[in-house]
């Protein structure tokens, strides 16, 4: 065999090699990065796709839609008003718990829509939170299952004190807009 059929073989089998393993470290990197992104909704999002390759499919997509909305940080002035709105809603938790954690989902959804999160739908809420704010999203979750368990009156006074603080950890998130969190106050 000649030199120049060696070559021939040698030089695209190692360009092969090269692209293979340049696409697995392009893809470990992106797994990395996704998983650094968006927290325990990564895993939960590959349970839920039942594939890798789709939930990081649908990671992407959040970061696209998420991308192509207007999120805005809060004035001082506001962020200030919306921590005496949050300390007024703890405050009733001890005469009016189930109000107080009804007020507390209405006060995160008017605070996510300030923000510029579209807030007509739970599920979208929850994937659009999911990009910057995916180690809270399951406070989220779970504060608003006990608030739908208040509308029958069937949430015991735990899961109500456990509602408002998974509110508050998506509160605090939602209101620091990546700055440090402000105390909103003492946990009941």
């Amino acid at each position: 065999m000649s030199t120049g059929t060696i070559l021939a073989i040698v030089i695209p089998v190692a360009v092969l090699i090269l692209l293979i393993v340049a696409a697995f470290a392009l893809d470990r990197r992106r797994r990395r990065r996704l998983r650094e992104r968006f927290g325990p909704e990564y895993d939960r999002t590959v349970d839920e796709a039942g594939s890798r390759r789709a939930a990081e499919r649908d990671l992407g997509e959040r970061e696209k839609r998420h991308d192509s909305l207007d999120i805005k940080p809060l004035p001082d002035d506001v962020r200030e008003r919306y921590l005496r709105e949050w300390q007024g809603v703890q405050e009733q938790f001890v005469d009016r718990p189930e109000t107080a954690v009804h007020d507390a989902d209405r006060l995160v959804s008017v605070l996510m829509r300030e923000r510029g999160y579209p807030t007509e739908d739970f599920e979208q809420q929850t994937r659009d939170l999911s990009v910057e704010h995916g180690r809270a999203l399951e406070h989220y979750r779970e504060a608003h299952e006990i608030d739908r368990l208040t509308t029958s009156h069937r949430a015991t006074t735990e899961q109500l004190r456990g509602a408002m603080v998974h509110y508050r950890a998506l509160f605090d998130e939602l209101l620091s807009d990546g700055h440090q969190a402000g105390p909103a106050g003492p946990e009941r």
